[in-house]
């Protein structure tokens, strides 16, 4: 299986013309009998080795997190971004296999986290003093404010990373990392509030969607690692934008009734909308969980206890596929309505050969 960088790759170095590579998108683009830049395509496992190396170095750097851990949470973290960057330099530099560049990234960020966390807990006991009950807020309070220092660390480690390893994940990882430090400074500013916490979800879920569409739109025919790079972003930008809107509507207390059910279908609605005039599914897929909760909840209450939950299934997989099979003329009626400055940010509805 090959991606669009190794036929970029093939072209840049003149082993592939740009009219052979085009070619051989529009006959995989008919032969499936959709356009490729509906296909949503992104690099994650192409072949059983991937599965293989993923084991073998999540054995490994779980065998050296446990050992520097022993000593010292400083050596754990330390071992374990050692380890993923040096694995990196083989099987994401040399190899180029996308399954386990993402368990290496996430390694090496992360270790790099783990390795600053001991200084955030210094800070906020200096601020703070000690805390013995687990049990208290100030546990969890102290877990957000770590955020604030080992966030930026994060986010460097990914900038690092991006710039030896152009891992498409590793933005999202990055900006992820960011918004937890913005997290941890809020609940050191303002407390462990749900009604904060649910706008600073809202309004980082909107500045990813921005970045997100602005590597979407340096790439509209998705060819490039750039629309790579735009997925990861999507799938994080989903549940920070749906989880505050379906959490202020109330569909998580186990009790729906037909207003908040209503409320319910209107937002999936308008997130079907969205999703088909940017061409991308996150959103609906992050929504799915909810919709299944409050309409479960809803047919419980007109007494279908024990079939609920498979009704709803029922019904939303049938509007989905049904959604799936006829994806591109729905874009066409939606894109139809879309003012051109708005459809110059969008994956056209047809791939330019």
């Amino acid at each position: 299986m090959y991606s669009e960088d190794d036929l970029n790759a093939a072209v840049t170095s003149g082993k592939l013309s740009q009219q052979a590579a085009d070619a051989l998108r529009a006959h995989a683009a008919g032969s499936r009998a959709t356009p490729a830049v509906d296909e949503e395509h992104f690099r994650l496992i192409t072949g059983f080795n991937d599965i293989f190396v993923v084991i073998a170095c999540l054995i490994l750097l779980t065998s050296v997190g446990w050992i520097g851990g022993s000593i010292t949470m400083i050596f754990a973290g330390v071992g374990v971004a050692v380890c993923s960057w040096g694995l990196a330099e083989f099987f994401t530099r040399k190899r180029r296999m996308a399954l386990p560049s993402i368990l290496l990234l996430t390694g090496f960020v992360g270790g790099v986290m783990v390795m600053v966390f001991p200084l955030g807990v210094l800070v906020f006991r200096l601020l703070h003093g000690p805390y013995s009950d687990p049990h208290e807020s100030t546990q969890l309070q102290a877990l957000w404010f770590n955020f604030a220092i080992t966030g930026p660390a994060g986010a460097v480690a990914a900038w690092v990373h991006w710039q030896r390893f152009k891992v498409p994940i590793t933005v999202a990882a990055g900006a992820q990392a960011l918004i937890l430090c913005a997290f941890g400074v809020l609940t050191a500013l303002m407390g462990t509030s749900d009604w904060w916490i649910r706008i600073a979800s809202l309004l980082s879920g909107i500045a990813v969607f921005i970045a997100a569409m602005r590597w979407d739109a340096s790439d509209p025919q998705r060819q490039t690692r750039n629309s790579d790079v735009a997925f990861w972003l999507h799938l994080l930008a989903a549940p920070l934008l749906v989880h505050p809107v379906f959490s202020a509507l109330g569909v998580l207390g186990g009790s729906v009734n037909t207003l908040q059910a209503a409320g319910v279908v209107a937002v999936y609605v308008l997130i079907a909308l969205v999703s088909l005039a940017i061409d991308r599914r996150a959103m609906m897929v992050s929504s799915l969980a909810y919709v299944l909760v409050a309409f479960g909840a809803l047919l419980k209450n007109f007494g279908a206890i024990g079939t609920s939950f498979a009704i709803t299934a029922f019904m939303v997989a049938a509007a989905l596929l049904l959604l799936s099979a006829f994806w591109q003329r729905s874009r066409r009626v939606v894109l139809g309505v879309l003012p051109d400055g708005v459809r110059a940010w969008v994956a056209p509805l047809q791939q330019a050969v």
